[in-house]
């Protein structure tokens, strides 16, 4: 069913690329710098995952930065030009200030199209929560419900997308900042996992440590059982930075414990493993509301 408006969002999403393309998504390709080469994110096309998480193996150290008005409206006003609204559903502003930009650039259009709208939906929530936000959402559009209903959805059911991931090295996170130097050598040495979670209020914070990867694999696959409340409604999403045994482990761990739920496997992409590293494993899914 054709539209009168536009579904997008941006690739810190994470979203499959192959879904993208099977569901004609438009989306937001962000920035990262790697060896001084500036790149966007766009879904492992222009470089694939298992390279980037090489260099990084290899001491590459990437960054990122945000979007400013002038590009989203570069991506925005053709749609409004063509006549139609646009509903953009963007990642958490808890995360980057990226999403101020958005809003300047709707503001700046407003004067220029006013009998045209831009609904944006802030999810907070990032990668594969934002991905199965974007796909549920996707299908009530594919529908044909209004850019109301379908914001609305958003907005009654965004605090119910979890994400639990653990990281396979400290020094990644140490080296944003995430935690200090004494923590993170310390849990080098006694092979601590934390387990991180997106918040209630769209940031990220660690919810516990276990001892060794299996644990923290375990711990994920519990997190799953413990939240989600109908399988059928929504497939999960397991990510994964170059860690693809470790995602199909935990996988094979869903399976058993929860044999009705789906699972799509998939990568983690260049501006969120920027800042958890190679070997990262995410466990993501729609279920009750985050605990905390």
């Amino acid at each position: 069913m054709v539209q009168n408006y536009v579904f997008m969002t941006d690739s810190d999403s994470d979203l499959p690329l192959d879904l993208k393309v099977r569901y004609d998504i438009p989306v937001v390709y962000m920035p990262y710098t790697l060896e001084g080469k500036e790149y966007f994110d766009d879904l492992g096309q222009t470089l694939d995952h298992k390279s980037f998480f090489d260099k990084m193996r290899a001491g590459a150290q990437p960054s990122t930065s945000a979007l400013n008005e002038v590009v989203y409206t570069e991506y925005f006003e053709p749609i409004l030009e063509s006549g139609r609204d646009l509903l953009f559903v963007a990642f958490s502003s808890q995360l980057s200030g990226t999403i101020n930009a958005i809003y300047a650039a709707r503001e700046a259009l407003k004067e220029k199209y006013p009998d045209r709208r831009i609904v944006v939906v802030d999810t907070l929530s990032i990668s594969g929560p934002q991905t199965l936000l974007v796909l549920k959402a996707h299908e009530m559009y594919r529908d044909g419900k209004s850019i109301d209903e379908v914001a609305a959805w958003l907005e009654e059911n965004k605090l119910r997308a979890q994400a639990w991931f653990t990281v396979d090295d400290l020094k990644y996170l140490k080296r944003g900042g995430r935690i200090s130097s004494t923590v993170a050598t310390i849990g080098t040495v006694l092979d601590l996992k934390p387990i991180i979670t997106e918040t209630l209020e769209g940031k990220l914070s660690s919810a516990a440590n276990v001892r060794g990867r299996r644990k923290a694999l375990a711990q994920l696959a519990e997190k799953a059982v413990e939240g989600v409340e109908d399988p059928a409604e929504s497939p999960a999403v397991i990510l994964h930075a170059d860690a693809e045994a470790d995602a199909l482990k935990l996988k094979d761990m869903l399976a058993q414990k929860l044999p009705a739920l789906e699972c799509i496997v998939a990568n983690v992409g260049p501006v969120i493993g920027a800042h958890c590293g190679p070997g990262t494993v995410a466990m993501c899914f729609i279920g009750k509301k985050r605990p905390m």
